[in-house]
This record gives C-alpha cells, sequence and structure tokens, in this order.
C-alpha cells in the first residue's frame, strides 16, 4: 500500500512539475524573444521585417493592420494559443507550409514555453 501511495505522489510531483515548466517563465522567455527581436517588435503597431508580436497570444493569424502576409499564412486560419504557438515555434515550415517567416524555430522546449509565456504579457 506505500508502495502505491509513494507512486502516486511521486505521478503527481511529475504532473506538476510539467504543468509549471508548460506555463513558461516569462522573464526567461524576455531573453529568448531577443532571437525573435530580429524580426518582430513586441511593440503595439510597429511592425518589422515580421508584424508586431504585441497581443499575438489569442490573435487570429495574419491580422495585424499593415503588415504584408504571406499567402500561406493568410491561408492558415490558426488563433495563436498556446498550442498554435507550440507547434509554430517548433518547426514554423513545418506547421504552416509555404509561410514567409526565415527562422528555424526553437528545438529546446522550454525556451518555447518560455518565449509563449512571455509574449502572453503583451496585452
Amino acid at each position: 500500500m506505500k508502495l502505491v501511495i509513494a507512486a502516486a505522489v511521486t505521478f503527481a510531483s511529475l504532473g506538476l512539475a510539467t504543468a509549471a515548466r508548460a506555463a513558461g517563465d516569462a522573464d526567461a522567455g524576455k531573453k529568448v524573444f531577443s532571437k525573435c527581436a530580429v524580426c518582430h517588435t513586441a511593440v503595439a503597431g510597429k511592425n518589422g521585417l515580421g508584424p508586431s508580436l504585441f497581443g499575438v497570444v489569442g490573435r487570429p493569424s495574419a491580422t495585424v493592420a499593415g503588415y504584408n502576409y504571406s499567402d500561406a499564412m493568410k491561408a492558415a486560419n490558426k488563433t495563436w494559443d498556446e498550442a498554435t504557438l507550440t507547434a509554430y515555434l517548433t518547426d514554423p515550415k513545418a506547421a504552416i507550409p509555404g509561410n514567409k517567416m526565415a527562422f528555424a524555430g526553437l528545438p529546446n522546449p522550454d525556451d518555447r514555453a518560455n518565449v509563449i509565456a512571455y509574449l502572453a504579457t503583451l496585452k
């Protein structure tokens, strides 16, 4: 019985650690965002080579005013939630084939979770 309880506590702890990691660290994400800032800004209404990422979390794809999106992004019909951003930041070309973003993606899952947490603060 003690072994079963210990196993349940261990699995529960692992689940909490995974959930905490999935939530990300916005401060760490701000540092990771420096990779994105080569093309994107975190300022509302200020596009760079890529669209502004201010308010991106929860926003429909290809909707930033004044930015010329690729046909692939216009047709993607995505909402930038955690799952969609995770897939896109893992491999942008696979997530939306034909998009014009040259960035290869963030291979580290913690970096992705952290940058998404940071993006969520941009409101």
